[in-house]
């Protein structure tokens, strides 16, 4: 897997998200399709990078990916402005979305590296953001 490529400006995980999936694996193919609206055909995608920041279940365009590519940064953690107004945590759409976890990944993504990130870590953020439970 190419973390690099896979792993958008952001620090969302594309290689975890079922919109990703769904390019080999039609039954999450047919839930993305059916969760979203999008025709079956169209409900799948080729990663942050693959898209140019235009990812097809996201009704709105993406700041973040022509941000980071004027800035010249792999990674927003890379940037000076970090954290800026594009990482501000919303409730719309939170339950849904992993959007709320984009500065948690990009600072592990700084202090563990990418490759580490990637293996030990993504997943169980993502798991832990859509099902574990709060605490202090």
């Amino acid at each position: 897997m190419n973390y690099r490529k896979m792993t958008a400006p952001c620090g969302l995980d594309c290689f975890n998200c079922p919109v990703y999936l769904a390019n080999n694996n039609e039954e999450i193919r047919a839930m993305v399709s059916e969760r979203t609206g999008i025709p079956l055909e169209q409900a799948v995608c080729k990663g942050c990078r693959g898209e140019k920041g235009k990812c097809p279940v996201i009704p709105m365009p993406c700041h973040v990916y022509p941000c980071a590519e004027k800035k010249g940064v792999e990674y927003c953690c890379e940037c000076a402005d970090f954290p800026c107004d594009h990482f501000h945590p919303y409730a719309d759409r939170a339950t849904e979305l992993p959007h709320n976890t984009k500065v948690f990944n990009l600072c592990l993504i700084k202090k563990m590296g990418l490759e580490a990130w990637a293996n030990d870590k993504a997943r169980s953020v993502r798991d832990v953001y859509f099902s574990g439970k709060w605490k202090l």
